[in-house]
């Protein structure tokens, strides 16, 4: 019998395979154990991601949430006719009206110090907020109103719960007397939790309780409408320019290469280059949202160029030939038919390099971009914050009540960011061409 022969023969039905079968069936056992094992890797790899980014998400709305409400304090405010002038009521004494109302709800309360103590269980702001509405309707005046007053940061920290009133007095920052002060408020009805408006409509403040996001929100805005103002034609026309017209050779291999690069320097280097070009050199006003704009188109320009040049290369040359074939000229093809048909990609890249610049900090920081401001700017040349210097500004604060409102700016900054996203998928998805 033939080695062929033996290697083929089998003993009967149900007998073992030879050894080349074995071998084959080891083999593919293995490569199925190596797929299955790579396919746990990379699911592995998926829920730890999810898990991280849900770990992170949830501490930001555990942290951030108290922010989202706002303790209202209720006062009895009596406007006498006798003590406000109709013709000028701004020029009233607000602070005692505001006093007088808050006392009166404390009359075994003598002591000036004590007293004092109760005024700090409502913003120290309350006496414009007073004011300020008085203004607004003056109406008012003569007549007793019930008026709701932000409550101090102290006292909204107590009524949300995040300060253990069985602590000992020395390790918390609210006294015993407040928090009795405070028990007969409730017991009147006179306390109450509200959502926090005033986080999307107020500037900044160095009091946690009317500190908001609007100014932030509005120097952001800002700054981005002058990054796309600058970003956008002048990345569509390098983008058009390299792709379309510029000759093959050394110079635009070595343009291409910078651009590249310039991708991925860091933002810093960029907030080093405003500072020395546009304030230094320029003379361009500090904290300015144009400057900041500036800096930001800078950053987000090689993102463009990069997004718009693969946006124009994924237009089938078919599309350039028959244009060319019936007469058009070079430019013509390339503003009437190649840009049209890559204009969803470019966009796409244009708002993902949007939504990366209006996370940036750090170039912003650098030209001054995190100022104290109370007030939002009312143009681009005047100064302004930003939501990621409004964060890192509440951060390094050392008051507790912006603990929570850091994390509430970063959950709305996160949104923004997220809106922008779906925007740029939704566009990918809406005007994207199969060939």
């Amino acid at each position: 019998m033939s080695s062929l022969d033996q290697s083929l023969k089998v003993s009967g039905p149900g007998a073992a395979p030879d050894d080349a079968a074995a071998q084959r069936d080891r083999r593919s056992r293995r490569r199925k154990t190596a797929n299955l094992r790579f396919k746990l890797y990379g699911l592995a790899a998926i829920v730890f991601a999810v898990g991280m980014l849900a770990t992170l998400v949830v501490s930001l709305i555990m942290t951030g949430y108290p922010a989202f409400t706002q303790t209202m304090v209720r006062l009895d405010i009596e406007l006498p006719a006798s003590e406000i002038d109709a013709a000028a009521p701004s020029d009233a004494n607000y602070g005692k009206f505001f006093r007088d109302a808050l006392y009166g709800l404390f009359p075994e309360v003598k002591s000036p110090p004590q007293r004092r103590n109760i005024a700090r269980l409502v913003t120290q702001d309350a006496e414009y907020m007073l004011r300020d509405t008085v203004v607004a309707y003056p109406s008012m005046i003569g007549k007793t109103h019930s008026i709701e007053f932000t409550a101090s940061d102290i006292l909204n920290q107590l009524h949300i719960g995040a300060i253990d009133r069985e602590l000992p007095s020395d390790r918390r920052s609210i006294s015993d007397a407040q928090i009795a002060w405070y028990d007969k408020l409730v017991a009147q009805g006179r306390i109450r939790a509200v959502f926090n408006t005033a986080l999307f409509t107020e500037a900044d403040s160095r009091h946690p309780e009317i500190a908001g996001l609007w100014g932030a929100i509005t120097g952001s805005f800002y700054a981005l409408m002058v990054c796309f103002i600058l970003s956008f034609p002048m990345g569509i026309a390098a983008a058009v320019y390299l792709e379309e017209f510029a000759p093959k050779n050394r110079w635009t291999d070595l343009i291409e290469i910078n651009i590249n690069n310039l991708a991925a320097v860091p933002s810093i280097v960029f907030g080093l280059l405003g500072l020395a070009v546009f304030l230094n050199f320029f003379g361009l006003p500090r904290s300015a949202p144009l400057v900041g704009g500036m800096v930001l188109a800078l950053m987000t320009l090689p993102t463009i160029i990069i997004a718009g040049r693969a946006a124009i290369k994924a237009v089938p040359p078919s599309i350039r030939d028959a244009a060319l074939g019936v007469g058009a000229s070079a430019q013509q093809v390339a503003w009437h038919h190649t840009l049209p048909l890559a204009m969803p990609g470019i966009l796409t890249g244009t708002i993902i390099g949007l939504a990366q610049a209006l996370g940036e900090t750090a170039p912003l920081l650098l030209i001054g971009m995190n100022a104290f401001i109370t007030q939002q700017p009312g143009g681009i040349l005047e100064p302004a914050t930003a939501l990621p210097t409004q964060i890192y500004i509440w951060a390094d604060s050392p008051e507790r009540g912006f603990v929570s409102r850091t994390s509430a700016a970063i959950l709305v900054l996160l949104g923004f960011l997220v809106l922008m996203n779906g925007v740029a998928v939704w566009m990918r998805k809406r005007f994207e061409r199969r060939w």
